[in-house]
């Protein structure tokens, strides 16, 4: 696919995902030549239907991407997509709690950076955005909250997504010493419109659909317009070789599901999930997903992050940026007014 676009100087991967269709849709509303890497088996509709929340001529929008189909192990490929380019954002990831996708996730999210970070390097690119995940950072603190200080600790860090994130890290980190212009951001869990059977979109399905249950578990939750602002700003400005927690506030699981059943006007939900519930759901899931062949749903990693109470600090964006988050209610109510449960 190749649509009209005139000499894009800007190059997005991962923009049929939740971050790179919202990124595309900004950086098209603000007239800027751009091209997207998409693979074989992306849904472009669901780019489109993104597109919709914009703007009333999506196909437009659409049709104003230059879509180069690639991925991030193709590096021919990835040369050609890279040909005039001078800015990029790295958004592509492969998201999976499921054990059994390791090797997968490690080749998209590691060994795929680098070869993104060997090219920029090759064609000289003026500047670099990785969109990472707070994942990465060291989550055991006894006292106070996570900052860019809490550098990967191993001994802690044993979740597969994360380490795989983290190792696309290193490959930034190794390609600004060797003259990348790069900087990182570290979301905490994104919230946005799309993709409303997917990652965090499945959260306003199942409360739509009347989940009813809940932990006092807490973590930090960003809106992926703001994610895309921080970017955004970040690329336009001189700050380089850094890195950025992106979150807007801590609150529990049982705050963020009943604040989305109140806006869709549905029931709250009302039975604790013990973790002794938690375990017992993902045995059961994992003996499921093996007779079934089906990939797992819910894992004993997921079964032990829904009770973790972890709290992120975003000071120095605001600080570096004067950059204000928008309030988790009000991010809930934007993804609440888009929603459609048939997308």
């Amino acid at each position: 696919m190749n649509t009209a676009q005139h000499n894009p100087n800007i190059l997005v991967t991962g923009g049929t995902g939740l971050v790179g269709a919202h990124l595309l849709a900004h950086l098209i509303q603000q007239g800027t030549p751009v091209r997207a890497i998409y693979r074989k088996t992306s849904d472009l509709s669901k780019v489109k239907q993104v597109f919709g929340y914009y703007t009333d001529e999506p196909d437009r929008m659409f049709n104003a991407v230059e879509w180069a189909e690639t991925d991030l192990l193709d590096i021919p490929g990835l040369k050609r997509a890279f040909e005039g380019i001078s800015r990029v954002y790295h958004c592509a990831a492969m998201v999976s709690f499921d054990d059994r996708h390791f090797d997968a996730m490690r080749r998209v999210n590691s060994e795929g950076t680098a070869n993104m970070v060997n090219l920029a390097l090759a064609e000289k690119v003026d500047k670099f955005c990785y969109v990472s995940s707070v994942a990465t950072l060291d989550n055991q603190v006894k006292e106070g909250v996570i900052t860019e200080q809490n550098i990967w600790n191993p001994a802690n860090n044993k979740f597969d997504y994360a380490i795989t994130k983290y190792g696309g890290e290193m490959e930034v980190w190794r390609g600004t010493q060797e003259g990348l212009n790069a900087v990182i951001v570290n979301p905490g869990v994104i919230l946005g419109s799309g993709f409303w059977h997917k990652n965090t979109g499945k959260i306003f399905t199942r409360v739509a659909n009347g989940f009813k249950y809940y932990t006092n578990g807490i973590t930090g939750y960003v809106g992926v317009w703001d994610v895309v602002r921080a970017m955004t700003q970040l690329m336009s400005g001189e700050i380089s070789n850094q890195r950025f927690v992106l979150v807007s506030e801590n609150i529990s699981y049982r705050e963020l599901l009943s604040g989305i059943a109140k806006a869709m006007h549905k029931s709250e939900p009302s039975h604790a999930l013990t973790p002794l519930m938690g375990k017992l759901l993902w045995m059961l899931d994992t003996v499921s997903a093996v007779v079934l062949r089906r990939p797992k749903t819910f894992t004993k990693r997921m079964a032990q992050t829904v009770h973790e109470q972890v709290f992120y600090d975003s000071e120095k964006i605001k600080k570096e940026l004067l950059f204000t988050f928008e309030p988790i209610e009000a991010v809930i109510q934007r993804c609440v007014h888009d929603f459609n449960p048939d997308d």
